[in-house]
Parts: structure tokens; C-alpha cells; sequence
């Protein structure tokens, strides 16, 4: 089987609440947090898949339609692919943040079914994120998770940054060859 990490996006990989944006809604707004592209570079040189895996409620609210989300998307992996990091899909759910569905973190859908579809071990995995939902999402799933951030007691492991996380991520699986 496989070995994967699964990145939320927003507050992982690229900015959000800032002054420079707020939500990304158009490819423009997209600005990529400090080392973000050269972890998911070094994170590419160990697992096998690094996957998106994002709640873009947005959509359902009607500040972006899917089309455009899709978009942001194509032109994240463009850019990453600059740096030759390499992320291997994204999924998300489009739903509204109340709306009850099964894809939607703190659920952990997204992440079974790319896993199922990637045949991937979750137990060898790691899920990334900035929010208790991530957390809890990926602790559903079976994967180890890192929270990215100053404190949260739910993780295995916490970082300042995507960078920092990946290193260890890296480490840690070297550790159990």
C-alpha cells in the first residue's frame, strides 16, 4: 500500500484572513504561505501522493461558483509545479458550512475515498491542517495528523508552518523504515 499526506489548503498552504485577502475566491487571491511549495517538494520526495483535501463552503453560499473554485485549483498546481512540487488531486466539498453533508471536515469522506482510491495505508498517512476540523478529520480516517499552528491538544504533532511539518513528517517516516 501506498503513503499519502493530505493538506488542507486554506491557512496550510496558502493564505487566508490576512491583509492581503480574505477568502480566495478568484486564482489571483491565491498567495502561498512561506515555504509552502518547498514542503510539498520534500513531502513529494517521500510519499507517495500529497493530496488537497479542503472544505470550500463558499461555493454553496454562492461567493464563488464551482467552475471558478476549479479554476484556483488548476492554478495552485501550476504554480506549485514551478517549484516542481507536485500535488496529485484535490477534492473538496462545496457545501454550505451548516448543510449537514457527509463530505464535509470534520467528516472524513474525502480523505477515505482518496484513499480507497489511491490504495493508500492511512495508518502511514498524515493529515495537515489549521483547524480542529482537520484534526478530528483525519483522526477519523485512521491517518497521524499535524496541526498547523500554535497549540492544538488533539494532534500528534504541532508546527508553526507547512515546512517545519514536512520536515518532521519526513523524519518520522524515515524513522520507521
Amino acid at each position: 500500500m501506498k503513503k499519502a499526506v493530505f493538506l488542507d489548503r486554506d491557512g496550510v498552504i496558502n493564505e487566508v484572513l490576512t491583509d492581503r485577502v480574505k477568502f480566495v475566491n478568484r486564482p489571483d487571491q491565491l498567495y502561498f504561505l512561506p515555504g509552502a511549495p518547498e514542503a510539498i517538494h520534500l513531502l513529494n520526495d517521500i510519499f507517495d501522493y500529497v493530496f488537497v483535501v479542503t472544505n470550500q463552503g463558499g461555493v454553496g453560499l454562492g461567493y464563488m461558483k464551482e467552475e471558478q473554485l476549479q479554476k484556483i485549483h488548476v492554478h495552485m498546481i501550476e504554480e506549485l509545479a514551478k517549484s516542481q512540487a507536485v500535488v496529485d488531486e484535490v477534492v473538496y466539498c462545496p457545501h454550505k458550512p451548516k448543510a449537514g453533508c457527509v463530505c464535509r471536515k470534520p467528516n472524513s469522506k474525502l480523505i477515505e475515498d482518496l484513499a480507497e482510491k489511491y490504495d493508500v495505508d492511512v495508518a502511514s498517512s498524515y493529515m495537515v491542517g489549521d483547524t480542529d476540523t482537520d484534526i478530528i478529520a483525519g483522526k477519523k480516517a485512521g491517518t497521524k495528523t499535524v496541526f498547523i499552528g500554535k497549540d492544538d491538544p488533539l494532534a500528534d504533532a504541532v508546527f508553526p508552518d507547512l515546512l517545519g511539518a514536512a520536515k518532521w513528517m519526513i523524519e518520522q517516516d524515515i524513522a520507521e523504515m
